[in-house]
C-alpha cells in the first residue's frame, strides 16, 4: 500500500504536461507498506540506491550516500541485539 500526502499542493494540467501551480511551499511524504521487495544497488559514481516494492508495482526509490547507508546498517544491527521484533 502506498501512501501520499501532499500539503499545500496544486497543479495545473495543460495538454497533458504538468505544471505547478503556486508559491514553491509544498511538501510531501510518501510512505510504502507491505514491501514485497527491496534491494540496494550503485547508483551513479557516489550514492546507493534503496528500491522498495509492494505486490501492487508500487515503488519507493532513496538514494542515499555511503555514510548514510552506514549509518542506516548500524540502526539495524542495534535493532537485531535489542529489539523483539528480530526474534
Amino acid at each position: 500500500m502506498l501512501a501520499l500526502t501532499l500539503e499545500e499542493f496544486m497543479l495545473e494540467l495543460n495538454d497533458g504536461a504538468i505544471k505547478n501551480v503556486g508559491p514553491n511551499n509544498k511538501e510531501a511524504t510518501a510512505k510504502l507498506f507491505d514491501v514485497d521487495t527491496a534491494e540496494a544497488r550503485e547508483f551513479g559514481d557516489k550514492r546507493i540506491k534503496l528500491v522498495f516494492e509492494d505486490e501492487d508495482d508500487n515503488e519507493v526509490q532513496v538514494s542515499l550516500f555511503p555514510e548514510d547507508v552506514r549509518r542506516i546498517a548500524d540502526d539495524i544491527e542495534a535493532l537485531e541485539e535489542d529489539s523483539p521484533v528480530f526474534d
